[in-house]
């Protein structure tokens, strides 16, 4: 038996490393996830993306209209779970892997944008070092061990961003098809689970007039580049397929992917947007709930029903004219947003960090606020010293770029992450470069800049309300994951931040609701329903069509048997949100109560219509035509 030796370790390539601790370190955090009680999806996108899933596994592969959010992360969990069973931690062990398989790539890029330049030593430690540092930060970088172990798609775009601007990289001469041909399909296929790989189509054409047919003349280049473009704009188009084939043929919509870019387009550009998601009045912050009112306001506004795309096509319209009529705040907006982009304020619209970091999941890690600072503060030295840098940092602010014409979020901006990362890395070395040969007008100029770079990312947000979005997303989750105390304590700190909120009432209203149906004496629950009825009453101030409020006040009237009052209540939730089948139902069993068994009948119908076959429905018309008969 030998004993390993030096020579032997060595045969372990940093590529294998990385692999194998970026991969150790995922799969603690989604081993730790798994023994929480919010590891399945309960609330937000996680749970809009593990619904459609379960639906298409159902065998519900389409609803016959165009599609109303990206498709491609559904039917990719739907597949998953069509071979392993309904299980998340198999998203997460595949999710894992990707992360991996990202660090990897990373060091990989690093390897070909800081190798030695033409005359200089042949030493590949530069490159090595930047490409670990890079890959060792993303390792540890706290919202990617975050996201790669929810049901989230980020980790899939943040690997097929970097694979591209790789595979970029490394092409130094093409022909017209190759690699454009498999970049276009790439690009097309992760455009239907995230949009923002699209712009890094101008990165790929200018890959294709530098490489094409290289060092031939123009004459010859010009035509072959042509068919370059070609060959790209027809693989993104293919890799779509799905979606749009589903769009145009299926649902008779002209669709390219996803109807719901009218209604992201108008939150980020209204007269109360924010940089950030915040919703605009009359919709509600949950992903089903704002997919929801975007309709029902669009159809509201025009009188009748729409379609997906006529729904979009409003949310442009409406979006197009408050920019060409406030110009100015408009400009304003757009600062506001380059700011939020940089700055080291976390808005997590999914609050999962926070909730993650408060259950002791998140082994720790780096932040967005170091990252972009030093990413900044290399970003002109190193693209000056490495020309090759220079598709990296095109690959950062082209990122940024796909982020103005909407908000920021912590996950959106996580592919810019990876970038920063290598830009960051490189300043770094490129200062203590200077250091060890006492070029100190560098070194000072570099320090210079990271000061300057960390005072601009460190600029405090001021609106009281970004504050409470941790608290109000973490209280809801507890709230539906049974941890009551800890909803309330949430909560209760979320309203003390911003006590105006109609959905910080309403949250507040099911908690007391949600305590009400664990007591067993019944004064505790009849106080109970009280404070439960005192915060929907106070949502209702705030905003009188909010459905979920009117709902609940409407089932608790329907419990207490206080017929009128519940078939005002659900009548007004039933305007509110005309797509919600149980609404009606509800509605209809207010009004059967009362014996008005016509407008029962025709609430009911209404709720068939949207829900056919469903067993109470069938049993409350049982009911309907029973009561009604002749005698």
């Amino acid at each position: 038996m030998t004993t390993p030796t030096l020579r032997n370790a060595s045969r372990f390539s940093p590529v294998g490393l990385l692999f194998v601790l970026t991969l150790t370190v995922r799969l603690l955090v989604l081993t730790r996830f798994s023994h929480s009680i919010h590891f399945l999806p309960d609330g937000d996108d996680m749970k809009f993306y593990n619904d459609w899933a379960l639906r298409i596994v159902r065998g519900e592969w389409t609803d016959g209209r165009a599609f109303y959010g990206l498709p491609g992360y559904a039917y990719a969990l739907a597949a998953i779970y069509a071979v392993a069973g309904y299980n998340p931690f198999a998203v997460g062990l595949l999710q894992a892997v990707l992360e991996a398989l990202t660090a990897v790539v990373l060091y990989r890029i690093a390897l070909l944008a800081f190798a030695p330049k033409a005359g200089e030593p042949a030493d590949g430690r530069r490159a090595q070092t930047i490409g670990l540092g890079a890959a060792l930060a993303w390792t540890f970088y706290l919202p990617a061990q975050t996201f790669s172990a929810i049901l989230m798609p980020t980790c899939w775009l943040v690997l097929a961003f970097y694979g591209c601007v790789y595979w970029l990289l490394r092409t130094e001469r093409a022909s017209w098809w190759r690699p454009w041909l498999w970049l276009g399909l790439a690009a097309g296929a992760m455009a239907m689970l995230v949009a923002t790989i699209l712009f890094l189509v101008p990165l790929m054409l200018v890959a294709i007039a530098r490489t094409v047919e290289r060092g031939a003349a123009w004459r010859v280049r010009a035509p072959r580049m042509l068919a370059a473009v070609g060959v790209l704009v027809a693989g993104i188009f293919a890799g779509a397929a799905p979606a749009w084939v589903h769009n145009y043929f299926v649902a008779g919509e002209p669709v390219m992917l996803s109807a719901h870019s009218g209604i992201n387009f108008w939150i980020g550009n209204n007269p109360t947007a924010t940089g950030y998601p915040k919703m605009p009045p009359g919709i509600r912050a949950t992903q089903e709930g704002l997919l929801r009112d975007s309709i029902t306001l669009a159809e509201r506004a025009a009188g009748h029903s729409l379609t997906r795309a006529e729904v979009s096509r409003y949310w442009n319209a409406r979006t197009d004219a408050y920019i060409r009529e406030n110009r100015g705040a408009w400009l304003r907006l757009l600062g506001v947003k380059f700011g939020n982009f940089w700055n080291a304020y976390q808005y997590d619209d999914l609050s999962i960090i926070k909730l993650l970091r408060d259950d002791g999941i998140l082994p720790g890690g780096l932040r967005w606020g170091i990252v972009a600072a030093l990413g900044l503060a290399g970003l002109v030295p190193v693209v000056w010293r490495f020309p090759r840098a220079r598709w990296v940092a095109a690959a950062v602010l082209l990122h940024l770029c796909a982020l103005m014409p909407v908000f920021v979020t912590e996950r959106y901006r996580l592919a810019a992450v990876p970038g920063l990362m290598l830009l960051g890395a490189a300043g770094l070395w490129m200062l203590w470069e200077n250091l060890v040969r006492a070029r100190w007008l560098a070194a000072s100029g570099y320090g210079a800049a990271a000061l300057g770079a960390a005072w601009f990312v460190s600029l405090p947000r001021g609106d009281i309300g970004l504050w409470s979005l941790d608290h109000y997303k973490a209280g809801i989750r507890a709230t539906e994951a049974g941890d009551l105390d800890r909803a309330q304590r949430n909560l209760e700190t979320a309203y003390a931040y911003v006590p105006t909120n109609a959905d910080i009432r309403f949250a507040l209203g099911n908690l007391w609701l949600a305590r009400s149906e664990r007591d067993s004496d019944p004064a505790t629950t009849t106080a109970q329903r009280t404070h439960a009825k005192l915060y929907y009453r106070l949502a209702l101030e705030l905003n009188p069509e909010h459905p979920g409020t009117l709902n609940n006040l409407g089932v608790l009237a329907l419990e207490e048997q206080r017929w009128e009052l519940a078939e005002n209540f659900l009548s007004a939730a039933s305007m509110a949100e005309p797509e919600s089948a149980k609404t009606h139902y509800l509605l209809a069993r207010a009004r059967f109560e009362r014996g008005r068994f016509s407008e029962a009948r025709a609430a009911l119908a209404r709720a068939l219509e949207l829900r056919a076959g469903q067993r109470e429905f069938l049993e409350l018309q049982a009911k309907i035509a029973a009561a009604d008969a002749p005698r």
